[in-house]
């Protein structure tokens, strides 16, 4: 029998972020391995798959070894295949189970929410994810979850299928244009506020003003929707 929840909660739909320190028996090995120290500070479980052999993708701010040796302490783990990137390595993790705590594992499968990636790791303890949904089910989730750790939320706001767009004018947009067809963004910088300025043929001060509201607006619709990731 499928039920309409109430007109008051309907409205409730949240997007949340969490952050949360386990005791050590609920942490997971390859959580613990970057706590105790490898050249790896930061792990995203990207993608993860809902079936008994565990399959994800993972994200390390490390090199192929460095990721290779913290994902060694996974017990379960049946392959694993890595991917250089710019700033880091994927890894492809086939495993016999999940490794979580039996007691995280059940909050987590008894929560009326939905999780969001990536789930952060920390090499300072904490994990950070996202979950969504209404207010008393994330209100429900937030009590049960607070009973395995020390829990917080960093960020609260209503939650939106699609990314709006930032709220740019039509002058501020032309400045963003542009400042990057001017190589204004480019490492080492190319152009200058004062390349903008001429292609609006305005002052540099003008120039300058447009460019920074634009990028306050695009970062703070960033920051939005992303939860600052």
């Amino acid at each position: 029998m499928i039920t309409r929840a109430a007109d008051s909660d309907s409205w409730g739909m949240k997007r949340i972020q969490f952050s949360i320190t386990y005791p050590d028996r609920f942490v997971h090995p390859l959580h613990r391995r970057i706590i105790e120290g490898t050249e790896i500070t930061r792990t995203e479980l990207l993608m993860w798959s809902p079936t008994a052999d565990a399959t994800t993708l993972v994200w390390c701010d490390g090199g192929p070894d460095a990721t290779a040796t913290a994902v060694s302490e996974i017990d379960s783990l049946l392959g694993s295949h890595f991917v250089e990137g710019d700033d880091g390595t994927y890894a492809f993790l086939r495993q016999g189970e999940y490794e979580f705590s039996t007691a995280l594992l059940e909050t987590i499968g008894d929560a009326r929410v939905v999780f969001l990636p990536p789930v952060v790791f920390f090499d300072t303890g904490p994990v950070r994810f996202e979950a969504v949904g209404q207010r008393s089910a994330l209100s429900t989730f937030h009590d049960r979850l607070s009973e395995l750790g020390a829990l917080t939320i960093e960020r609260v706001h209503g939650f939106e299928r699609t990314r709006p767009p930032a709220r740019l004018t039509d002058r501020q947009r032309a400045a963003l244009d542009a400042a990057v067809s001017a190589g204004y963004y480019e490492v080492p910088r190319e152009g200058t506020v004062a390349d903008v300025a001429a292609t609006l043929d305005c002052s540099t001060s003008t120039a300058g003003e447009l460019v920074r509201k634009a990028e306050a607006s695009v970062i703070r619709g960033y920051v939005g929707t992303t939860g600052g990731r």
